[in-house]
């Protein structure tokens, strides 16, 4: 079975979310970049990355196991 890694995408991100995002295929030398890139959600629109609960930036590597967090900018009033 290969390495995978769990998503979780908050607010407007969450209709990028992928059906198997409990268990998302991690692609050797991913990067949250690249995570990005491969769910096609344009790195603009993510405002906060977290990965097992920590804030990271969009160059942070992914292990096996990582849980993942995507949310966009909030806007409040």
């Amino acid at each position: 079975m290969p390495p995978t890694i769990e998503l979780k995408l908050y607010a407007t991100l969450a209709a990028f979310q992928p059906a198997e995002a409990e268990r998302f295929p991690l692609p050797p030398e991913a990067s949250v970049a690249s995570l990005l890139a491969i769910l096609g959600i344009p790195a603009e629109v993510v405002k906060l990355i977290f990965v097992n609960g920590v804030r990271v930036d969009p160059a942070f590597r992914l292990q096996p196991g990582d849980r993942v967090g995507l949310f966009p900018p909030v806007g409040g009033g």
